[in-house]
């Protein structure tokens, strides 16, 4: 077994990002913390780790269980973390959440004629993403 393992080559091993360097840009980025530090993507990991990792709107707290360089199998890769109970808490309240926020809104109809379109882009240019 490894004494350690690269924390962007665990991330894209055990299935959190689809490439290493989306994983390497995240752990660079500050979207990812080992033990509760900011790390550079060179850090090793090691098994008891804990990482909490944001994507999105969903923050994950997980506990390193195996260690693994190579991408396999989904199953595979779900055997190289557990997710805390809180963690799971949380994100289950935030989907439900935003299911009921998205209840509420309406599909558009169609495509935007040119007047919608000409505000979706004045929108878009007073509040980039």
């Amino acid at each position: 077994m490894h004494s350690g393992v690269r924390i962007d080559k665990w991330l894209w091993a055990a299935r959190f990002y689809k490439t290493r360097s989306m994983a390497a840009s995240a752990v660079n980025g500050g979207k990812v913390r080992l033990n509760g530090q900011r790390v550079k993507s060179s850090r090793q990991v090691s098994i008891g780790n804990e990482i909490q990792l944001t994507k999105g709107l969903y923050e994950y707290v997980i506990i390193v269980e195996g260690l693994s360089n190579k991408r396999g199998p989904a199953r595979v890769a779900q055997t190289l973390y557990t997710e805390t109970g809180d963690s799971i808490a949380k994100r289950q309240a935030l989907r439900e959440l935003n299911s009921q926020l998205r209840k509420d809104l309406e599909a558009p109809k169609g495509r935007p004629d040119k007047h919608q379109r000409r505000e979706l882009i004045r929108l878009r240019k007073k509040n980039p993403a």
